[in-house]
């Protein structure tokens, strides 16, 4: 049990750590200036370790003196790192770390190399000493760019390239992973791998299809793009433009209108630039921005220091999403800095070198939203709030260069040590490289070099470093949201992060509230090239066109989506039928003639009530039984034909209900079985009539077949008939419960079928041919003289019979479902009401209302008379 509540509270960290996480914000005051000319800027620093202590005033005087123009902030971060070193008692005792920089500072890649030490035009620089007939080593830090790094690592011959170990910090770039071309080159940065799956985790998130985007028209530009394509394909993200920007100006001045029109006539909200910030992609940039295009710039961390010349207004939703390594922030930053010189390093001057962090529980509990901190945001406003100096990507790379450098150092120093050899022993050495001089130690490069190669630790901000490149693990990623607002206010705001070491779907976190904060709203603005296909609609794509790309058509009959943007509509069940939206499945009405029904009530209180009312004429029957009118024609035919309809008038409760085998094969045995013994006693009635004439005529010789009951065999031998036919129908095709599902929409229809439907019209048939006999003789005996002939009611109960089951016939075929059934139950009862009232009504009124006509002395009394 222990192990489960363990397995489930780690599947569940990313949830956890989120509902505790404290958002994250930054600003910073905008530089409204660009770059322009030759782009590829880089900055190259020199790490020196001297034997005495140093304070922040040397820092202070290098910066003072050789701090570029260009960019101040990575010196900077350098001197807070190096100091930060310095001051450990647990790292290199006795010993300090400084640094400086070529003359001139951060240049183009052409101007610095003509300005490195190691340079064809500085050779005099070069450092050559031997000691003891071993190499010195020189320490460098390049970046931020990859080109800086690539040009500095082989402008060097193998010999030269062995008293270099060279760090570079920057964006990570395969080019300088390769062993064969840098083999003394450490990337600092992680890798970017996870990126691509990074930005289309937050595509899905949002529910974006339609992506522009812009790169560099080089291998590392076309590798990101095959990376992103990948992802993007397995998750049906489609490209609404790819632009590839050239890297030469030139080239790229001459095309810049084709990339504007192609931006501004794609639909897409979101755009993702991936490329050096230094760049003809940086000058399109902001020549798109500066043209007011308003999308949503999806780019990684180097580019929000990109300025714009034009301030997005608050009420808009675009902005810049930019995926940054994830790190921890470090604090003292400010103070060390404004340490070093109070009356250079204002305030209002570091804001403008780079991001602020300040702590956004403050603002979001005097504002309910960052429109209405910053509607009144002014310097003075902000320059209250506490914050400190944000480390960027860059700069936290130069600060774990800086202790990786320190860890190595001290990892050899100890083996020097636990060797015996002393603190310089065997004449191992480095040369900390300066302008005017080369300070020689006893470091040996490739010593160095070999446990720079498996040092691993954790910075003073808890997160692990590894230098092993094997091991180097992919980068995760905070993603933060950054604007630019008027009155030059740059806001950037953490809205989730993503680490590819978390379970598949926990991978992304996203802070709504913090988004919600942030913009007044969670949702952030649509990004799809069709409009997604609700339930009830499926995609149809055409041929040559992205799968994002697709029309919505309603889904066939009887077919459902209950999903967006479906390929394919479903089915529903042959018991179930789609709904007006053709959104769901319901299950089909099963549709019956019911007791429950009005109608099927109706038909049953009719049955019940005609059957009672044949039990009292039968009971009065018995009652007179003695009385002319009940012995003339036959009295015990008379009971016969009574107890015949009674079951004539129960027989349609066998088709009331849900149908099941039973009462299927029983409904159409029992009607032939009942309607037979019915029809066929009238016929024996009829014949009894003409009988009772003919034997009492002279000269006539069938008395016989009248006294001896001839009639009644009749019945007998129509009944007879009627049960081979019945196991004739049963033996051949029984009839059987039919689900019809298709005849009424979203009913399904239980009903008997017929089986055989000869067989149904043949008993349909043999009744007819009973009746018809029986009205031929009935009406042949209606003017034989008799007070209590029968004859003529018996040719109307026959007319009648006929009459009904003939009208039956079409309106049957004409009929569905339980209103065909009701058809046949209304003719039964049709049919037997004809016989029961043309028969026994009229002989009722005389036997209860007219005594005096059912009395034989009377009658002969009034005939004398």
């Amino acid at each position: 049990m222990f192990r489960l509540i363990f397995l489930f509270l780690l599947l569940n960290i990313p949830l956890l750590v989120s509902s505790i996480i404290h958002p994250r914000c930054f600003w910073r005051m905008n530089q409204n200036k660009d770059k322009d000319g030759d782009l590829l800027t880089g900055c190259i620093f020199f790490l020196l370790r001297v034997q005495w202590p140093v304070e922040k005033d040397y820092f202070n005087h290098i910066l003072n003196t050789q701090t570029p123009t260009e960019n101040k902030y990575f010196p900077l971060a350098l001197a807070f790192s190096l100091d930060e070193v310095n001051r450990n008692p647990h790292l290199l005792p006795n010993t300090s770390f400084i640094f400086e920089f070529p003359e001139g500072g951060c240049k183009t890649v052409s101007k610095l190399y003509s300005r490195m030490p190691f340079s064809e035009k500085n050779q005099q620089f070069l450092p050559n000493y031997n000691c003891k007939e071993k190499t010195m080593c020189i320490t460098v830090l390049s970046g931020p760019d990859w080109a800086t790094s690539a040009k500095v690592g082989t402008s060097l011959d193998p010999y030269r390239s062995q008293q270099i170990l060279q760090l570079t910090y920057g964006p990570f770039h395969p080019i300088l992973s390769d062993p064969e071309k840098f083999p003394y080159l450490y990337q600092m940065a992680p890798k970017d791998t996870a990126l691509p799956l990074a930005m289309v985790s937050l595509m899905l998130h949002f529910s974006w299809n339609w992506i522009g985007l812009a790169i560099l028209d080089n291998d590392h530009g076309t590798q990101f793009l095959s990376h992103l394509r990948r992802e993007m394909e397995k998750n049906t993200v489609c490209f609404a433009f790819v632009s590839m920007i050239p890297v030469n100006m030139h080239i790229y001045m001459s095309r810049a209108e084709v990339y504007y029109n192609q931006i501004m006539t794609s639909s897409t909200n979101i755009v993702i630039i991936y490329g050096d910030t230094d760049s003809t992609l940086a000058v399109s940039f902001r020549m798109w921005e500066s043209l007011g295009i308003k999308r949503i710039w999806m780019t990684t961390s180097q580019w929000d220091v990109t300025t714009s010349k034009r301030d997005l207004t608050l009420d808009t939703y675009y902005g810049t999403l930019a995926f940054a390594q994830h790190h921890s922030e470090i604090s003292g930053f400010k103070n060390f800095v404004q340490t070093l010189n109070p009356l250079k390093y204002s305030d209002e001057y570091l804001t403008r070198l780079g991001w602020m962090n300040f702590n956004c529980e403050v603002s979001a509990s005097k504002c309910e939203t960052l429109k209405n901190c910053s509607s009144n945001a002014s310097l003075q406003w902000l320059m209250r709030q506490p914050f400190d100096m944000a480390f960027s990507d860059d700069s936290y790379d130069i600060y774990n260069a800086v202790y990786t450098v320190a860890h190595a150092a001290h990892e050899m120093l100890l083996q020097q040590v636990d060797d015996g050899k002393g603190h310089y022993g065997n004449c191992l050495k480095v040369v900390f490289l300066r302008l005017d001089k080369i300070l020689c130690h006893q470091y040996h490069c490739l010593a160095l070099h070999s446990f720079l190669r498996k040092t691993h630790f954790k910075n003073p901000v808890g997160e692990k470093v590894n230098m092993n490149q094997r091991e180097n693990q992919q980068g995760e990623y905070d993603i933060f949201q950054i604007w630019n607002f008027p009155n030059g206010f740059g806001f950037k705001v953490k809205i989730g992060e993503y680490s590819p070491y978390f379970p598949h779907g926990q991978q992304l976190n996203i802070y709504e509230d913090v988004i919600e904060w942030s913009t007044g709203n969670r949702q952030m603005p649509p990004s799809v090239c069709s409009a997604d296909c609700g339930p009830g609609f499926r995609k149809f794509l055409h041929e040559g066109i992205a799968a994002c790309c697709f029309d919505c058509i309603p889904c066939p009959e009887n077919e459902v989506s209950n999903e967006t943007n479906v390929d394919k509509c479903v089915r529903c069940p042959e018991d179930q039928y789609a709904n007006r939206e053709q959104g769901q499945c319901i299950p089909k009405a099963v549709i019956f003639l019911n007791y429950k029904d009005p109608l099927g009530m109706a038909l049953a209180l009719m049955a019940l009530w005609f059957s009672a009312f044949t039990v009292l004429i039968f009971g009065v029957f018995v009652k007179h039984h003695d009385t002319p009118i009940v012995k003339a024609n036959n009295r015990n035919l008379s009971y016969i034909l009574l107890i015949s309809l009674m079951f004539c008038f129960l027989c349609p409760l066998l088709f009331i209900g849900q149908p099941n085998s039973a009462t299927c094969v029983m409904q159409q045995i029992t009607f032939g079985f009942v309607f037979t013994v019915a029809v066929s006693t009238v016929l024996a009635k009829t014949v009894t009539v003409v009988l009772a004439f003919k034997v009492t005529a002279p000269g006539r010789k069938l008395r016989f077949y009248l006294t001896s009951g001839a009639p009644n065999y009749i019945i007998a031998i129509c009944t007879l008939i009627q049960t081979i036919l019945s196991v004739i129908w049963l033996g051949v095709s029984p009839p059987s419960i039919e689900t019809d599902a298709h005849s009424v929409h979203g009913q399904i229809i239980i009903v008997c079928d017929k089986g055989s439907v000869t067989a149904f019209y043949c008993v349909l048939g043999y009744h007819g041919s009973l009746a018809l006999g029986s009205f031929i003789v009935a009406f042949l005996a209606r003017n034989l003289p008799d007070k209590f002939n029968e004859a003529k009611l018996l040719t109307f109960s026959m007319l009648l019979f006929c009459s009904v089951w003939v009208t039956f016939l079409p309106v049957y075929h004409s009929t569905k479902g339980k209103v065909m059934v009701a058809v046949e139950v209304f003719s039964i009862l049709a049919s037997s009401v004809g016989l029961l009232g043309c028969i026994f009504f009229p002989k009722c009124y005389i036997i209860l209302l007219r005594p005096g006509r059912n009395s034989l002395q009377k009658l002969k009394e009034k005939t004398s008379f």
